[in-house]
């Protein structure tokens, strides 16, 4: 069906809806990057081993004894579980790669070729496939290597980047490669699918965890890159803006920024010291960012005169970015208070779920939430059944 096209009720159709997904992904990255797809209409069948996918058991938290972990991540997709070791089970998996549009995994690079599950075999008898690779790095000297996020974040020097100055390195607190891998890997099959439906193939696409950390470094790996500087741990301040982080007031800490020289300016009528504007130590970004040492008590003598709540009421509405750090409850209800929904309903009836919403808004054809994350297998029998009568 064709992007936008109604359905017998009348309602627009998500933009992937007739796509078929065979989601060989465990754990984050590749089940993240098809729950984006499912969110979009496709049709995603979730193939588990026996035991399930890993996150089922990373508890707690919990919600009806299920990991918050796996609800997460894993809404609107079909499960089946397959043993790859099982004959009958093997060709179950065979004749869904032969049928899907994408496929995706995360096994080791090759682990998947003794089964004839891995890209030559698939694409030999599907050539239209667009099969995605998911691994920690690459399928060439890095094969052998585990994925595991933290390893990237060590290893890609994220973490030489993350925590006070003078004291250790710290981990994000997401597993935030995993995240962004998902997105490419999401990004990547999206691009070979349009390059299928203008030259009539399909073809491998491969993300890897720390190529996805060096391009989601950015302007730290740019810095290495480009201009040779090996950037170093700030703690909360930033290499190239200042102010850009948390300043105390009177009753805790607020985060200011002042990105370009027209908001320091802002900020500075706000504090009631107008005058620092003229000041030539302070007058540009460069000199501001020099001179940090010298501006920042400056600016938290006048921080300091009233609470955070106040300045960010003041600040904010004179056109200067600030923010509160809030905990996650107090995050998901100031999106409520912006009409962002952040929360949705998964399912319907008394079995509904809540879920964060998907990010991305559409104007004609929404993202759906009609399957909660499903049970080990719950879809197993009628798609056998499916896979056996067509």
């Amino acid at each position: 069906m064709s992007t936008g096209e109604r359905d017998d009720t009348g309602t627009r159709r998500p933009p992937l809806s007739g796509l078929l997904v065979a989601d060989f992904s465990r754990i984050l990255a590749g089940p993240y990057a098809t729950m984006l797809l499912a969110d979009l209409g496709a049709d995603v069948i979730k193939v588990e081993g026996p035991g399930g996918d890993d996150t089922r058991t990373w508890m707690p938290p919990v919600r009806d004894d299920v990991s918050t972990y796996y609800l997460g991540i894993n809404r609107n997709k079909r499960s089946i579980a397959l043993d790859l070791r099982d004959p009958e089970d093997l060709t179950v998996a065979q004749e869904l790669a032969a049928r899907a549009d994408v496929m995706i995994e995360n096994f080791k690079p090759g682990g998947l070729r003794r089964f004839a599950l891995d890209y030559d075999s698939v694409a030999a008898g599907n050539p239209g496939v667009v099969y995605a690779s998911i691994s920690g790095f690459g399928s060439g000297a890095g094969a052998a290597l585990p994925g595991y996020d933290l390893m990237v974040q060590a290893i890609s020097g994220l973490m030489s980047l993350t925590g006070d100055p003078d004291g250790s390195p710290y981990r994000a607190g997401i597993s935030v490669f995993d995240v962004m891998a998902g997105l490419h890997a999401s990004i990547g099959i999206l691009a070979a699918l349009h390059h299928r439906g203008v030259a009539g193939q399909g073809q491998h696409v491969e993300v890897n965890l720390l190529s996805s950390a060096l391009s989601g470094l950015v302007n730290h790996s740019s810095g290495y890159v480009a201009g040779g500087v090996v950037p170093y741990r700030m703690g909360n301040a930033h290499p190239s803006l200042f102010p850009y982080e948390p300043l105390p007031t009177a009753d805790g800490e607020l985060i200011v920024i002042a990105g370009n020289d027209g908001q320091f300016r802002k900020l500075c009528q706000v504090l009631g010291v107008p005058d620092l504007v003229d000041d030539p130590r302070f007058g540009r970004n460069q000199d501001r960012t020099a001179n940090r040492e010298q501006l920042r008590p400056l600016l938290v003598d006048r921080l300091r005169t009233r609470g955070k709540d106040e300045w960010f009421r003041d600040l904010l509405a004179a056109g200067v970015p600030c923010a509160p750090i809030n905990t996650i409850d107090d995050g998901v209800a100031f999106a409520e208070e912006l009409g962002l929904n952040p929360v949705v309903e998964v399912g319907d009836g008394a079995a509904t779920v809540p879920s964060v919403r998907n990010p991305i808004t559409f104007s004609t054809t929404p993202a759906r939430y009609e399957l909660p994350p499903p049970g080990l297998n719950e879809h197993g029998e009628e798609i056998r059944k499916w896979l056996t009568r067509n």
